[in-house]
């Protein structure tokens, strides 16, 4: 009996996921648009797959681990700078949460 084959057999282009400058195209998943406090935010889903870094959720103050999913939202005006990653619950608590949560002095600011 041969080994069992772990790894796909050929037949789908790889090439074919990516966009015109050849990064993936469906790397971080779908945005929508989403209005909170009078103005429109782009908001995306990030899968576990996707999330490889620590981030500081500004709803709760607490530590996004990698490897968790998570929401990543900005301000439509916004750029790269004004995004923020919160967990998907604190996002769709954000109304009810202050994002100006002070930290210890010795707390991360990432």
């Amino acid at each position: 009996m041969s080994p069992r084959r772990n790894r796909p057999r050929g037949g789908a282009d790889k090439s074919a996921a990516r966009d015109e400058g050849g990064a993936p195209s469906e790397r971080y998943g779908l945005e929508r648009s989403e209005d909170w406090r009078g103005e429109p935010w782009i908001v995306r889903m990030v899968g576990g797959g996707a999330a490889a870094k620590h981030y500081r959720c500004p709803g709760c103050d607490q530590e996004i681990p990698p490897g968790v999913p998570h929401v990543v939202a900005w301000p439509d005006h916004g750029g790269v700078d004004d995004r923020r990653h919160w967990h998907k619950a604190c996002w769709n608590a954000r109304d009810r949460r202050s994002a100006r949560l002070q930290r210890s002095r010795n707390a991360p600011r990432y």
